[in-house]
């Protein structure tokens, strides 16, 4: 059964495109003809003395003008009792523009870019949980493929490795929640909905297992939320995220990131005859990371040393946030320069492959992506793209299955 607040989405939703239907048509009678009788032809009304009145002209950047409203609306980090509504009336009022019009809407990307099939993806929002939980917790991305095989390919793992334990999703993303929704008509919990789903099914046992990349703002965020919730089961208990612990300082490393380095290394250059082969033919992988201002920014450095440590003398990682200091862009161009390669492979060093792997790393129209950057500098014969988060890398979700097993078992 549908929810009221659903149900309200849909009627203003509906009205909305009534609405605009009136305003975007030529149909109607505003300032138009005054309507004969049956059989009767109209005639148009008169605006003054020998001139006739025309329908009132559509305003194409006002209708353009309100979509984008709507979708500032919801691009917001807070979930409200108006969420469901907001994000029906916006793809409504996007679904009744004409094509012209949707070319005026300066979030046009935000309901017209094809980011792959959303039904291929399971937002796992299933009641009927049980005693035994697995809360599979992610930032999330609106990249539908990305969704379905970086975030979906874990929880996958997970599922098939711990078939006695029942596993749920949930985003810590409200603006990627709401845009999924909007556009896609896909629901998927956020942390205090996810948490509100277990206790209302009556979980007793609940583990939460972070698909972040370390111990940044966003896992000690998760921890708070979790905390909030303790006292509702009779565990809980908080997993490892993929690169385990930080550390002190950049020269620490460890077996999470050993294994993370090895696998990644091997899949990137799987296409390129292997590592040592790639590394002969003058190819250099570089890894982009996201960054931080949190003090865990510095396992990117630690994730450096680890590949320096394991001989891998191609492989580079720069950061696209933060405070990048020796890790950002044009540094990494001139490192990669120095060592002599001359073929760059470019993949995001992010579990998912969302809007900065897309965009900030693979966009060939923005002069600031790191692709056009690299292009831009001339000193290499090709520059590659592989956007492909590390979720999808069979070892790397294997890695987060044994983060778990060490806390289940």
């Amino acid at each position: 059964m549908k929810s009221l607040t659903k149900i309200a989405a849909i009627l203003l939703g509906l009205c909305l495109i009534l609405g605009l239907v009136a305003c975007s048509g030529n149909g109607g009678q505003q300032g138009g003809g005054e309507q004969g009788g049956e059989g009767q032809e109209t005639t148009p009304a008169q605006g003054g003395e020998g001139q006739e009145t025309t329908p009132e002209a559509v305003d194409d950047a006002a209708l353009a003008a309100e979509v984008d409203a709507l979708i500032a609306a919801i691009q917001v980090q807070e979930r409200t009792a108006e969420t469901d509504a907001q994000c029906a009336a916006a793809k409504a009022a996007w679904d009744a523009l004409t094509d012209a019009q949707k070319e005026l809407v300066e979030e046009a990307d935000y309901f017209g870019r094809d980011t792959g099939d959303a039904t291929q993806d399971n937002p796992l929002n299933q009641d009927e949980i049980g005693e035994n939980e697995i809360l599979v917790v992610s930032f999330g991305t609106s990249f539908n493929q990305s969704r379905t095989m970086d975030i979906g390919s874990i929880e996958r793992a997970i599922a098939e490795a711990f078939p006695e334990w029942s596993v749920r999703r949930a985003f810590t993303a409200q603006i990627i929640i709401n845009h999924v929704q909007a556009r896609d008509g896909e629901f998927i919990d956020n942390m205090d909905q996810a948490l509100e789903r277990a206790v209302a099914n009556g979980v007793k046992n609940l583990v939460i297992q972070p698909t972040h990349l370390m111990h940044g703002a966003e896992y000690d965020e998760l921890v708070a939320a979790v905390e909030a919730y303790k006292d509702k089961f009779e565990s809980v208990k908080i997993s490892e995220p993929l690169l385990g612990e930080v550390g002190s300082d950049a020269t620490v490393i460890n077996a999470d990131k050993e294994a993370v380095s090895k696998a990644v290394v091997e899949y990137a250059f799987s296409q390129y005859g292997g590592r040592e082969q790639a590394e002969s033919e003058g190819y250099a992988l570089v890894l982009m990371g996201h960054g931080t201002s949190h003090t865990a920014n510095v396992t990117y450095n630690q994730m450096q040393a680890q590949m320096d440590a394991l001989g891998y003398t191609n492989v580079f990682i720069g950061t696209v946030e933060g405070e990048p200091e020796d890790t950002a862009c044009d540094v990494v161009i001139e490192k990669v320069k120095e060592a002599g390669f001359k073929k760059v492979i470019l993949r995001p060093l992010m579990v998912v492959a969302g809007d900065h792997a897309n965009n900030d790393m693979a966009d060939e129209e923005d002069p600031e992506s790191w692709y056009s950057m690299f292009t831009a500098s001339g000193a290499f014969e090709s520059v590659d793209c592989d956007v492909q988060g590390l979720g999808r890398i069979p070892e790397v979700a294997q890695l987060y299955v044994e983060h778990l097993k060490a806390v289940i078992e």
